[in-house]
């Protein structure tokens, strides 16, 4: 029997990169998982992934910005024991060359996004007495990145919001955590890295990132 046998795991931006990951992990451990992704042919492809190794899973297509799509996904589900707020975008600028519209949209998926989920997840958890949270959160919100001005300041706010909502539901039986990743390269990010770095070493990297995923 796996650690999370019985249990019912949400997972935003389910669909590709970190998110993948953590969605076959669970799945692997006996949790269902729902996958919530605006990318409809990533989500549906490790729902069948996941589904041909045998375990439980389904897709809803998610725009985590919409407070009232989300929350009418969550009450459809019903019973939720794990939410992972991994859903993200990210954006290349310093402050300088990070015009509103961009930090707007940066705020609105990694921060909105993440408390729209916690807003419709929570009080279910609290109900039921008990719940795991855990939010994506990134080395950036320690020590900022150099040119991912926004990105830096939305990990900063999801780092924040976890220590808050820790404090505030510990008495109702539930978890929340933030992890500080370091060096990941999600599928958001594979085109940059590919374009910016010298031709040969881009290859190399995304080489050995697709290999590590293998």
């Amino acid at each position: 029997m796996g650690k999370l046998e019985t249990k019912v795991a949400v997972i935003t931006g389910g669909g590709s990169g970190i998110g993948r990951a953590i969605s076959l992990q669970f799945a692997a451990e006996g949790a269902k998982v729902h996958i919530l992704d605006l990318n409809e042919d990533g989500g549906k492809a490790v729902v069948d992934e996941i589904l041909a190794l045998g375990g439980q899973a389904a897709f809803n297509r998610c725009n985590v910005t919409d407070q009232q799509e989300i929350t009418a996904i969550a009450q459809n589900i019903g019973k939720i024991d794990i939410l992972v707020n991994n859903a993200g975008i990210a954006h290349v600028g310093n402050l300088e060359n990070c015009q509103s519209e961009d930090f707007e949209r940066v705020f609105n998926v990694n921060v909105k996004g993440a408390y729209n989920a916690l807003h419709a997840i929570v009080p279910m958890m609290k109900a039921q007495g008990s719940g795991a949270i855990l939010n994506l959160a990134s080395i950036a919100a320690w020590v900022g990145i150099t040119d991912r001005f926004a990105y830096s300041m939305s990990k900063g706010a999801i780092y924040a919001m976890s220590m808050s909502v820790a404090r505030d539901y510990m008495a109702y039986g539930i978890r929340c955590n933030s992890i500080r990743l370091h060096v990941y390269i999600p599928h958001f990010v594979d085109g940059f890295i590919a374009k910016k770095l010298s031709w040969k070493r881009g290859r190399n990297v995304l080489k050995n990132y697709q290999q590590a995923n293998q």
